[in-house]
């Protein structure tokens, strides 16, 4: 099991840009699909985008999709999401992990979640 960090969560307005990322010190980091998840005060977690390990394969939340965008450099074990146009419906703990990434959408390989990154868009 791959064990990663969530980082660059904090507070930001209406419309504007964040852009969180999610890292491992394992090698075999470049050999997994990952993705990311959000949970919401009072809500259940959900899936918001992946991105395959060597295929370029990215899905989408139809939520998040046009203004969310996925990336990875496998160079230095980091898959990014920049989040842009923030609403306050985009409000949440942010999670990643190791998953499986398809058109359908994500599947968690793990039950063991990190602590994530707070997102918090309010004006």
């Amino acid at each position: 099991q791959v064990q990663l960090v969530e980082s660059g969560g904090g507070l930001v307005q209406p419309e504007g840009s964040l852009t969180l990322s999610c890292t491992s010190s394992r090698p075999t980091f470049k050999y997994y699909a990952v993705g990311w998840f959000r949970q919401a005060p009072g809500k259940e977690r959900e899936e918001v985008s992946c991105i395959g390990a060597s295929d370029g394969f990215t899905y989408y939340a139809n939520s998040v999709k046009g203004r969310f965008t996925i990336s990875r450099d496998d160079a230095k074990n980091v898959v990014k999401l920049q989040m842009d146009s923030l609403s306050p419906d985009d409000t949440a703990v942010y999670y990643c992990q190791t998953v499986t990434c398809a058109a359908w959408g994500i599947v968690s390989d793990s039950d063991d979640w990190g602590q994530g990154t707070q997102v918090t868009v309010s004006s």
